[in-house]
């Protein structure tokens, strides 16, 4: 995740140092949390909170709040992502739609935080993951087209959009709109809520007639995370003056420093619930505090990579595959255009990386190879060729090969790559037969330039 990288970075190289050391002392560990309280002040973290942190580990630290079984680095780190956890919130904290329908989510905060994208995002999370019917309303009258890019976007996501008009008061969209939900049968009514550059008497004084006539179940406040510091502050301006029930952090995915994430919990006192990670309307994840705790610390998060395998790999293609490969047939293009396709869908390569135990720093290269858009040309060379190359691909002679490569505007030299790699794949489908995952595994490390591959043990085990 971009928006921890440097924190992570710094953390790993701080809690190495003390790996070593043959027993926690205060000395090692005063000199490990200097290093430590850096790290989060320079990710724009709290103040107040890192303070916090900072005593917390070492009271913790020096009382031996761990197991026997562990060395002194092992120790420490156990420690230390016990205590991020705390800062976050300990867990995940769903949303609570126990009311009775429409219930009601309130969406506030600053304009250009990402409010309207958020609405849409979370209105295909709730009717893709929890099968609600949602409908969507925008009492933003301010914003030029404001309402137009909620309509668009209801669209994209199949949700209902309630329509409104710049004429109207935010009071009367929003009654209306509980009205229409009430008779169409909707689970879940989102109101999406006008921003300003900053927080305003005139804005609060509106958002709280909104909330009074809506009453909603949850009361979401969308921060930018880009803007670290001023963003907690902003929540902590806003929930004075309404009953927030959690915080919506979006941008994690750009060049933000993470301080946001660790300091509004403890700041506001209101969990995160969601996270915006990308631009496209499927990018919102769940909030967990454990699993980002042990992203920071270089330990991967494999659970929220068995969540996306489970939700976005397709199942029957997966089977047809592996039972074509325990018949011993063979591995062709249109399998490889395949494993492509389903390697995007999680988000590419560096998007799966991101998610394995010490694999971090991987996905760092992995973003900077251009390993998407390296999979893009690949894919586009396949589907430039016919059906019977892609079952066949040793018939390709110089002109079939020139044929593609001007077909998908490629190189020579890139179609001779692919028809390489895939050739180490095929290699790999075999192995796999006989002896099993780790082999394959080990190949893998065939695929990618020198120092990039994967270790010969094969992947971390966890």
């Amino acid at each position: 995740m971009a928006m921890f990288e440097s924190l992570s970075d710094r953390l790993t190289l701080s809690l190495k140092k003390i790996s070593g050391k043959a027993s926690l002392s205060e000395k090692n560990i005063e000199e490990t949390l200097r290093e430590v309280r850096m790290a989060l002040l320079e990710a724009d973290v709290a103040l107040p909170v890192v303070k916090s942190f900072v005593e917390q580990v070492k009271i913790r630290a020096l009382g031996r709040e761990v197991g026997s079984s562990l060395n002194p680095g092992q120790q420490f780190l156990k420690v230390v992502q016990a205590e991020l956890e705390a800062v976050m919130g300990e867990k995940n904290e769903s949303l609570n739609l126990a009311a009775q329908p429409p219930a009601v989510v309130l969406m506030a905060g600053l304009q250009g935080a990402g409010k309207t994208t958020s609405v849409a995002k979370l209105s295909r999370y709730l009717k893709e993951r929890e099968k609600k019917k949602i409908m969507v309303v925008s009492a933003d009258v301010y914003r030029p087209a404001a309402i137009e890019q909620l309509k668009t976007l209801a669209n994209e996501v199949d949700a209902t959009f309630f329509p409104s008009h710049e004429d109207q008061k935010p009071i009367d969209i929003v009654t209306a709109a509980i009205a229409a939900a009430k008779t169409q049968f909707m689970d879940v009514l989102i109101i999406d809520t006008a921003g300003r550059l900053h927080v305003d008497g005139e804005m609060m004084s509106e958002i709280k007639q909104i909330h009074a006539v809506a009453n909603p179940v949850e009361t979401l406040f969308v921060i930018d995370a880009m803007i670290g510091q001023d963003a907690v502050n902003t929540a902590k301006a806003f929930n004075e003056s309404l009953p927030l029930t959690g915080i919506v952090l979006t941008k994690v995915d750009g060049d933000a420093r993470g301080g946001a994430a660790l300091s509004v919990r403890q700041i506001t006192g209101k969990p995160i619930k969601f996270l915006g990670v990308g631009e496209k309307t499927d990018a919102l994840e769940p909030f967990h505090p454990e699993r980002i705790a042990s992203r920071i610390l270089g330990m991967g998060d494999v659970l929220s990579l068995i969540e996306d395998v489970e939700r976005k790999v397709d199942k029957k293609k997966a089977e047809k595959l592996a039972q074509k490969v325990s018949k011993g047939k063979r591995f062709d293009l249109e399998d490889l255009r395949d494993q492509l396709q389903q390697m995007k869908n999680l988000g590419g390569m560096a998007g799966m990386m991101d998610k394995m135990p010490g694999m971090g720093n991987m996905a760092q290269l992995a973003q900077q190879n251009q390993a998407s858009s390296q999979f893009d040309r690949m894919e586009c060379i396949i589907n430039s060729m016919t059906p019977k190359e892609r079952k066949n691909p040793d018939i390709l002679n110089g002109s079939r090969k020139r044929r593609i490569t001007v077909g998908s505007g490629t190189s020579i030299q890139d179609l001779n790559r692919l028809l390489k790699q895939h050739k180490q794949m095929g290699k790999m489908m075999k192995k796999m037969k006989g002896k099993g995952m780790q082999n394959m595994m080990r190949g893998m490390g065939g695929m990618m330039p020198p120092g990039e591959g994967i270790p010969p043990s094969g992947l971390p085990k966890f």
